[in-house]
């Protein structure tokens, strides 16, 4: 079976920097363990990282979040931990993509996966009522009949109220909610 891996955001910014918050710490050897599950039975992993520039409190993002974060270059835009340690050392093998995105979603995610075969495409990442829920909608709308699961055990918010109702959204949209 073909499966892919998004891992969502990973960065230092919304784990200990700028929008850092103490659950996403936690996230890092159980979103390590499963990329390191995904890399031994040779499938893809794709890490996306929001990317800003030093113009970003002028966007329309900005405005409504005026917090700096995840500059493109800055220690912040960096993946974190045991994720960035495996980014950096595998980020030139064939199943390895990245994907840059200005804001919560990404066109280009959706593009990239129209056309591919994956019968089965998991999310794991930050922030899950914001950029892992934009992004699983992506998925479903290039993939309609594959399998997207949303693994509640490697993905958090700052708020758990949000967190819990985003989870219950995405079953809505028939993603798959698993270790909740």
């Amino acid at each position: 079976m073909k499966k892919l891996l998004i891992v969502i955001d990973f960065q230092k910014d919304f784990v200990d920097g700028s929008l850092g918050f103490s659950k996403a710490e936690e996230l890092d050897e159980r979103i390590y363990q499963k990329i390191k599950k995904y890399q031994d039975e040779k499938q893809d992993i794709i890490f996306t990282f929001d990317t800003h520039q030093p113009d970003y409190l002028n966007t329309q993002e900005g405005r409504y979040l005026p917090i700096e974060h995840c500059l493109k270059g800055s220690p912040g835009w960096e993946l974190y931990g045991k994720v960035g340690a495996f980014y950096k050392e595998n980020n030139n093998k064939e199943n390895i993509k990245a994907i840059e995105k200005i804001t919560f979603a990404s066109l280009d995610l959706g593009v990239y996966l129209k056309d591919k075969d994956y019968q089965e495409v998991e999310l794991v990442g930050l922030v899950s009522n914001i950029c892992v829920l934009s992004n699983a909608v992506i998925v479903k709308a290039a993939l309609p009949e594959t399998k997207v699961i949303v693994d509640a055990s490697c993905t958090a918010s700052a708020s758990e109220d949000l967190h819990n109702k985003c989870l219950d959204v995405m079953a809505g949209i028939q993603v798959e909610v698993v270790n909740r």
